[in-house]
């Protein structure tokens, strides 16, 4: 996903389920029971926990399954699409005369390879034995980077962390980025947190790894003191990380430098001969995100011992295919990353995990074949109406505006109007013909993807910019927008409602659901704190007034305020600077969604379905797309490594800000979610 994206909690493969059109004013009938309705907790006040009042019954009667991290309504839909999509694999892998090369050939037998576990926990280690092998024959350190690179291309990366994507300054070119990385847990405040979860994490890690390493046959002695070496060799590279919040100023992240300029801030990699060595050729410049990271890793380099780079890599690389060999590196692999992180008790069922891994690599293909089988032209027709509707408010909103200047107005108008809308899929589809997926080795088949993968990236530096790819496939549960292409992207899952049949699906819900929570949140991402900073042909451009950009910083600062308040559980607040472009996003998504609702024959009548006014169901709606709940480890990790705050936050926090809500539900002073006018947010 693009780095400014919106993420809606997961990324899944879900199902298409038709829903109804933007007219379709049908009423649930008194024989089929009204899901919305049916949710609520109407023991709590709407106005004290919005959250809980919507989707509080639900969760109370849905558990969170030992297997998953979290449980809602992205769920509800994931159950019925990997059915589906396993289907599919099935039918794939069953033809003995699919064409060598063709989509249902790469696809069934990726399914063969990921479903044989006798031969998989038969092949141990010995198809990335030869990886290891590379790692042991490192002397020096020029063997070291030669290594470093390699591990680049397979998908094990250790220690750089380098993408290619829009030029922020030129989107008409592609260009390599440097960010920093090269650490085990999840970002650099688990390495410093003093806080009583944190402190355990961090001695459960040594744990793991020097269990890991015992696995690849060190002694327990000798593994413990290699696992205290990695800790100290990432706790290095951490403490010069930046913090969440400081990822998102898109000028601080953005230097751009030549490649001997580059080098000369990392001496130890002579950053030409690197790049040849990643299959990266004749480029001019780079962009650094965090220099100071690559100042440390050259510190590193220069005082790490070879043992130890060898103990790094070597947990790198098993780490990397650990849940595509044996089970015994599985399962130590699933405790540490999915137990103690996540709180999840057990694993998903194979098929489950094979269809993640296979989106990972072939999910166009696998889009390709689901949307011939389950998206229709007219479905595609009726998402591009509801994409038409919010945007025309939005230009409405922005003329309304009074808080901005009449100049910036106009080009923020100019900007909306160039947005491209891409709903469904896409125009064409990845050529995946060059990817050797066999019937031998699952961990090989996870390689040649991640081989394929790579060099697929790379080539886009040769080329033109292709402004017709997406990042996220039709299957998805998600959506994002793309600054650097001033596009909004809807893959077809994402307007899925679950457990709603077409014709009792009212206007109020989907304005809430899909137009509010999806389109609405996705275009503000063009004109929130990161997004304002682009122009319409997606460049890093001051376009506003001085007294235009001040006064949005006024407003932006409010929900910093209103957000860094909340608190998630033990002593852990919402980081209401890391979150605040998805705030902003969910807050002018809630009110885009409404204005259009309110064109609605629905709105207008008024009438009453299972006792609540159009507006009333709106909100509902709009909580419907948040419903669910999470453990504990994952909200912890959530708030320390994720620019989007919880669910229940993400209904509540919003909501306070919104004078319709208040009316909807007739929220007064002295209720927990009431804010008074002066300090309710309203920028968009």
């Amino acid at each position: 996903m693009n780095k400014f994206s919106s993420s809606l909690l997961l990324i899944t493969i879900l199902s298409v389920i038709y829903f109804s059109s933007c007219n379709n004013t049908t009423q649930p009938t008194e024989q089929v029971p009204d899901l919305i309705a049916s949710y609520r907790d109407t023991t709590v006040k709407p106005g004290d926990d919005f959250y809980r009042y919507a989707v509080g019954n639900w969760v109370k009667n849905n558990p969170i399954p030992a297997s998953e991290n979290s449980w809602g309504i992205w769920s509800l839909v994931n159950e019925e699409s990997f059915k589906r999509i396993r289907l599919i694999n099935e039918e794939a892998a069953s033809q003995k005369d699919a064409a060598k090369g063709s989509n249902a050939q790469k696809i069934g037998d990726f399914w063969f390879t990921g479903m044989d576990s006798t031969s998989i926990e038969q092949q141990g280690l010995s198809k990335i034995q030869p990886e290891l092998d590379l790692i042991s024959a490192i002397k020096d350190k020029q063997t070291l980077l030669d290594e470093l690179a390699h591990l680049q291309m397979i998908g094990a990366g250790a220690l750089i962390q380098a993408d290619i994507y829009q030029d922020e300054m030129n989107s008409n070119k592609e260009v390599l980025h440097f960010s920093q990385g090269g650490i085990g847990l999840p970002n650099r405040d688990y390495y410093f947190d003093m806080g009583e979860r944190f402190v355990k994490i961090r001695a459960e890690y040594l744990i793991h790894v020097s269990k890991m390493l015992q696995l690849l046959g060190e002694d327990s002695a000798t593994a413990a003191k290699q696992a205290a070496a990695m800790m100290k060799l990432e706790t290095a590279l951490a403490k010069a990380s930046r913090k969440l919040e400081d990822l998102r100023d898109p000028y601080a992240n953005y230097n751009k430098m030549s490649v001997d300029a580059f080098t000369k801030i990392t001496p130890s990699l002579n950053w030409k001969m690197m790049l040849e060595k990643m299959n990266i050729k004749n480029i001019d410049s780079v962009i650094v995100g965090q220099p100071e990271y690559y100042k440390q890793v050259e510190v590193s380099l220069k005082s790490v011992s070879i043992a130890d780079w060898q103990t790094y890599l070597r947990y790198n690389l098993i780490s990397a295919f650990a849940p595509y060999i044996s089970s015994k590196f599985d399962n130590q692999n699933f405790y540490f990353y999915r137990t103690v992180l996540n709180g999840v008790k057990e694993k998903r069922p194979r098929w489950k995990r094979v269809l993640n891994a296979e989106e990972g690599l072939l999910g166009e293909a696998l889009g390709q074949l689901y949307v011939q089988k389950y998206f229709s032209e007219k479905t595609k027709k009726r998402y591009e109406k509801l994409v038409d509707d919010i945007f025309t408010v939005y230009r409405e909103r922005i003329q309304g505006l009074s808080w901005m200047s009449d100049s910036t107005k106009q080009k923020a108008i100019h900007k909306l109007s160039t947005v491209v809308k891409k709903v469904g899929y896409p125009e064409k589809w990845k050529d995946y013909s060059s990817m050797q997926i066999g019937r031998s080795s699952y961990v090989e088949n996870i390689i040649a993807g991640n081989i394929w993968n790579y060099n697929d990236a790379v080539e886009k530096l040769y080329k033109p910019v292709d402004r017709t790819r997406w990042e996220m496939t039709p299957q998805t549960w998600n959506a994002y927008y793309n600054p650097s292409n001033n596009e909004i992207v809807l893959p077809a899952a994402i307007f899925i409602i679950p457990g709603i049949e077409d014709s009792l699906v009212d206007d109020a819900i989907v304005y809430g659901y899909g137009g509010a929570s999806t389109i609405g949140h996705e275009i503000t991402h063009g004109f929130d704190d990161q997004g304002r900073e682009f122009d319409e042909k997606g460049n890093l451009r001051n376009w506003w007034t001085k007294e235009d950009g001040d006064e949005f910083n006024k407003r932006a600062q409010m929900l910093v305020k209103q957000f860094s308040s909340y608190t998630v559980l033990d002593s852990i607040h919402i980081n209401g600077e890391a979150t605040l472009g998805e705030n902003i996003a969910d807050l002018g998504g809630v009110v885009l969604g409404y204005e259009a609702f309110k064109k609605t024959e629905q709105y207008k009548k008024g009438e009453l379905i299972s006792g609540m006014t159009p507006s009333q169901r709106y909100f509902l709606g709009y909580a419907l797309s948040w419903m669910g709940h999470a453990r504990e480890e994952y909200l912890a990790q959530q708030i320390k490594t994720d620019v989007h705050s919880p669910n229940f936050i993400r209904i509540n926090g919003p909501f306070s800000d919104v004078d319709a809500f208040y009316e909807a539900f007739n929220v007064k002073e002295g209720d927990k979610m009431y804010l008074p006018d002066s300090l309710r947010v309203k920028i968009w």
